[in-house]
C-alpha cells in the first residue's frame, strides 16, 4: 500500500515558526552576558558608564588587551596563581577519586553504600560552615596566603562528588575485564590502571574538568584564605582590583574575563566528544 505524505498545513508551519521564535529568544538571552562582555572590554572607560548604553562600541579601544601582559603584578599574577592551583587541584582530585571510587565500586563489605551516601553528604553542609574550620585549621598550622592552602581546600570541596562520580563509572564496566587481567597475572592497581581507566577515560576527563573549573571559578575560599596580592586567584583578584570605592574599571575587568575564558572555551573544545561521552557513560549500567 502506498501512503501518500500529507502536505504540510498552515497550523504545522505556525507551530514550527513559534518553536524557532522561543528558542531565538532563548539564545539571545543566553548569549548576551558574552557579547555584553565583549562589547564593554572595546569601550573606553567614558563610554562604558553612558546612559543610555551603547551596544556597539563607538569607540573601539584595544587599551584594555594591550594593558594585561604589562601587569605582572596584578593580571599576569593571578593567572599564573589560578593555573598553578587548578591544575594542582586536580591532579590531587583525580588520584584519590580513582582509587576510592574503585575501592567503593569494587569491594564488598559492611556499610559501603552508608559510606557512600556519607561522602556525598558532605556536600550538603554550607559552604561558610566549611570555611570556617579551614581558616582557623590552616591559621593553626601557618598555611594561609599559601598554594597548599588553596589547593587543599579546593581539593576537600571537589573531593565527594568525584568519588561519588567515578563510582558511578566504575560500576559501568563489567568485572570480567579485570578478572581477565588478574589471570594473566596483573594485581588490582594494575588492573585499575592498564584496564579500568582507560575504559572510563571520558569520566576521568568530565571529572577533571568539574574540579578544574571549580577551582578556576572558586572565589570564596580563595578571598577568604588568602590576603596577599601575590597569591590571590583570578576572582579575588579581579574583584579587589579592578572594583574600588572611588572607580570601578569594567573595560579592563571585561577584557581580563574574555582573556582568561579562553583556557576553559579551550578545554571544552579539545575534550568535548571524551565530556559528553562522560556525562552520559553512568546512565546505562553496563
Amino acid at each position: 500500500m502506498i501512503r501518500l505524505k500529507r502536505a504540510p498545513t498552515q497550523r504545522s508551519h505556525l507551530g514550527r515558526l513559534l518553536i524557532y521564535g522561543a528558542l531565538a529568544v532563548l539564545l539571545v538571552y543566553a548569549f548576551f552576558p558574552t557579547f555584553w562582555l565583549i562589547s564593554t572590554s572595546f569601550k573606553p572607560q567614558l563610554e562604558a558608564f553612558q546612559n543610555p548604553p551603547t551596544w556597539i562600541p563607538r569607540g573601539i579601544t584595544l587599551h584594555s588587551y594591550e594593558i594585561l601582559p604589562k601587569d605582572h603584578a596584578g593580571f599576569v599574577q593571578y593567572l599564573k596563581n589560578s593555573f598553578i592551583v587548578g591544575i594542582a587541584t586536580t591532579l590531587i582530585t583525580l588520584v584519590a577519586a580513582a582509587h576510592a571510587g574503585y575501592a567503593l565500586s569494587r569491594f564488598r563489605f559492611r556499610g559501603a553504600r552508608s559510606l557512600v551516601l556519607l561522602i556525598l553528604a558532605t556536600q550538603m553542609f554550607p559552604y561558610v560552615t566549611i570555611l570556617i574550620s579551614l581558616y582557623t585549621l590552616f591559621r593553626q598550622l601557618h598555611l594561609l596566603n599559601t598554594y597548599q592552602a588553596l589547593i587543599l581546600a579546593f581539593t576537600a570541596f571537589s573531593l565527594p562528588f568525584s568519588i561519588w562520580m567515578m563510582k558511578g563509572f566504575c560500576d559501568t564496566v563489567p568485572t570480567e575485564l579485570e578478572d581477565a587481567a588478574r589471570v594473566d597475572g596483573a594485581g588490582r592497581l594494575r588492573a585499575l590502571y592498564d584496564v579500568l581507566l582507560p575504559v572510563i577515560s571520558p569520566g576521568v576527563v568530565a571529572i577533571g574538568l568539574f574540579t578544574f573549573l571549580t577551582a578556576w571559578n572558586e572565589l570564596l575560599f580563595a578571598l577568604t584564605l588568602t590576603s596577599s596580592p601575590n597569591m590571590r586567584t583570578i576572582p579575588p583578584g579581579f574583584v579587589l582590583t579592578y572594583i574600588g570605592e572611588f572607580q570601578d574599571r569594567w573595560p579592563d575587568m571585561m577584557a581580563a574575563s574574555v582573556v582568561v575564558s579562553i583556557p576553559v572555551i579551550v578545554l571544552f573544545t579539545i575534550f568535548q566528544r571524551q565530556l559528553v561521552r562522560g556525562l552520559t557513560a553512568g546512565a546505562v549500567k553496563g
